[in-house]
């Protein structure tokens, strides 16, 4: 195709796609049914994580769940089938360690069956300056948040990519689209996270595997513990968000297809602003919203996986 046509194909394309946003503004996007289809979290001990469990246990899913914690992913685990879900299974899985991660895959592919949907929620975070920061907690940072999900995906996309089917979701964090004082290694995993879960969308997307959906997730800070402590300068513009809030939003995301999901909304305006300004007036505008603010968390040094 020349250089002429193509380029008329794409505004075209452009027009419609704007148009088809602004109706959806009106009319809602049909939610998918996904009663019966095997769904993979990790993290799932505690946090959004749990509540994820149980979102999509209300709909009638096969849950399966990882985490370090055994009594914590007992607990989902009940609280699951209590709202709904048809199975429940839980392993334990240090999802830094690519070789655990491999041996539980083919565990539950034995046990359970394909997954369909794969939820990526397993975070941790130091709460160091950078400099403070041992060597071994920022390696066990990235390990965590970003390379386990290079692992879990190696594991279970090969079935969706045969089957054309499935869903990817990337919990990650406002602090992937950001970068905040005080959370250097935190910001540079979850940057991390985002690219790769963009760049393995756009890959499907060129292969042809259009069936398979990717939702990428970045919230502000939740309160769910990991954060303890953490405040914000202006809560009506970027609150604490509250964790059954963005359980359900996650949840309503993967039924819709969303790809991103930013929270609060506020979150959509100031990425934008922040991809556009001059250094100094990002600078300004981060002083303003408290992101240059050194981040005063009381974080869990015991670094069960929770959510960001």
């Amino acid at each position: 195709m020349n250089f002429f046509l193509e380029t008329i194909q794409v505004l075209l394309l452009s027009m419609w796609y704007s148009v088809e946003s602004f109706i959806h503004l009106f009319v809602p996007i049909k939610r998918k049914n996904i009663a019966g289809e095997v769904v993979l979290i990790t993290g799932a001990g505690s946090g959004i994580g749990r509540l994820m469990a149980q979102e999509f246990a209300a709909l009638g899913t096969v849950l399966v769940l990882w985490d370090i914690n055994q009594e914590g992913m007992k607990e989902t685990a009940r609280l699951a089938k209590q709202s709904g879900a048809s199975r429940v299974h839980y392993y334990l899985c240090d999802c830094s360690d690519k070789n655990e991660v491999y041996r539980v895959a083919d565990q539950v592919k034995r046990e359970v069956g394909d997954v369909s949907i794969l939820v990526n929620n397993a975070g941790i975070v130091t709460g160091k300056k950078f400099m403070d920061a041992p060597d071994s907690l920022i390696e066990k940072t990235m390990e965590v948040n970003t390379m386990a999900h290079f692992w879990t995906y190696k594991a279970f996309l090969p079935a969706m990519i045969a089957n054309n089917y499935g869903h990817l979701v990337s919990i990650a964090s406002s602090a992937g689209l950001i970068g905040v004082n005080g959370l250097a290694d935190y910001c540079a995993s979850k940057f991390a996270a985002v690219g790769f879960a963009e760049s393995v969308g756009l890959e499907l997307l060129a292969t042809g595997k259009d069936g398979i959906k990717t939702t990428i997730v970045c919230p502000y800070f939740i309160n769910t513990g990991m954060f303890d402590g953490c405040q914000t300068k202006w809560p009506r513009l970027l609150p604490i968000l509250d964790p059954d809030f963005v359980a359900k939003k996650i949840i309503d995301a993967v039924l819709t297809d969303q790809v991103y999901l930013l929270l609060p909304r506020s979150m959509y305006l100031i990425a934008a602003l922040k991809n556009v300004l001059q250094w100094k007036l990002k600078s300004l505008l981060g002083s303003y919203l408290g992101l240059s603010l050194e981040v005063d968390c009381h974080t869990n040094s015991s670094l069960h996986y929770k959510l960001q």
